[in-house]
């Protein structure tokens, strides 16, 4: 027990030091991007070095699993140069029960990554698209989705306009009972509409069984309101902002992304790639786990046995190109052309199996 915990404790300081050292290189890499990105605004190296530390946690909770395998690399190229696997295995310890201590690590660290850094990695990401969206333009998120429906805002120098709808189609142009809240340039109410549908065309709403009320100046608007069968108001929105309002997936905590499915299903939008984005946080631990044994299998051979730098060079590449598999995967989960759970469960599942079956042949022949 003792030396399962000594293994433990040995690859979760490597797994910090790693991560560590990603951290610190890749804020440094992102401030400058940030300077360069908004070059054109007037952003100071304190606004960018903000933008970058919102930006960065997103980044390396992506690669998580790549600094999990140079992390197990490290830990058992350092333990063969050391002697120590080859004292643990003249103990009577096989491969496979040193190998119980970093799996189980890895697994903890993924439960770890789901339950709390993906909370802090939604939060951050959501900051940094509000700043970033503020140097670009000014403008913020024209759409919101709650329990209520859906809630859009348009405008420019004259007014502005508050839409609700209870639903729409899957892309976003077509609106079904609504309602247009219309305000002057001092926040004052103008007019109200209410109709069954709104259909969003290129510069104008297209609305269907329209009823049109009156605010400004009127005392009984029921009575001045006028009804249409058809009716065309000027849009200063476009179905592009509407389905880039959503965000992605990854700045939604894990904890309340079945609910925002929920909602985008009632509204009416597809939330398939947010189904896919679940189902692949659920299995990040096992594909953590599966980085770890694709690691070890390549890097528990003592150093006499030389080829050591070929041996890392395939563990790297065995590593790679899983995670390039599951990256792969995820895009076909979304585009729907394999099922979710095949999408977001087979890479891991292949990866643990696969590494398997190496440890076994490397190490039992």
């Amino acid at each position: 027990m003792k030396l399962h915990f000594y293994f433990a404790r040995k690859f979760a300081v490597t797994f910090f030091g790693v991560f560590c050292v990603f951290f610190g290189i890749m804020t440094l890499l992102d401030i400058v991007d940030q300077l360069r990105r908004f070059d054109g605004s007037d952003i100071s190296f304190g606004g960018a070095s903000v933008l970058a530390l919102l930006s960065v946690p997103e980044t390396i909770y992506r690669i998580l699993p790549l600094v999990v395998l140079l992390a197990t690399l490290a830990l058992f190229l350092g333990l063969a140069r050391s002697s120590e696997l080859v004292v643990t295995r003249a103990a009577g310890r096989s491969a496979l029960r040193a190998l119980i201590a970093p799996a189980l690590m890895a697994l903890v660290i993924g439960m770890l990554g789901i339950t709390v850094m993906n909370p802090i990695v939604a939060a951050t990401q959501q900051q940094y698209e509000i700043r970033a969206q503020h140097y670009r333009d000014g403008e913020v998120r024209v759409l919101s989705i709650s329990e209520e429906g859906l809630w859009l805002r348009q405008g420019d120098a004259q007014g502005q306009s508050v839409i609700r709808a209870e639903r729409a189609n899957l892309d976003g142009s077509v609106f079904f009972n609504v309602t247009f809240l219309d305000f002057d340039s001092e926040g004052h109410p103008v007019r109200r509409i209410e109709a069954a549908s709104a259909a969003l065309m290129s510069f104008s709403w297209a609305l269907k069984d329209a009823k049109v009320w009156p605010l400004r100046g009127v005392l009984n608007p029921e009575k001045m309101a006028k009804t249409y069968d058809t009716l065309d108001i000027t849009a200063t929105l476009t179905t592009k902002q509407i389905r880039d309002s959503f965000g992605t997936p990854s700045s939604i905590p894990i904890w309340e992304l079945p609910a925002f499915i929920d909602s985008l299903d009632r509204a009416g939008f597809s939330a398939r790639n947010h189904r896919v984005w679940l189902q692949m946080e659920l299995g990040m631990p096992a594909f953590l786990v599966a980085m770890v044994m694709i690691g070890a299998a390549f890097t528990m051979r003592h150093t006499r046995f030389g080829h050591t730098g070929q041996m890392v060079l395939l563990a790297l590449g065995l590593g790679l190109g899983v995670y390039f598999i599951r990256n792969f995967a995820q895009i076909l989960g979304e585009n729907g052309q394999i099922p979710i759970f095949l999408a977001a469960w087979s890479p891991p599942l292949a990866g643990i199996f696969m590494a398997l079956g190496l440890l076994l042949h490397l190490e039992d022949g």
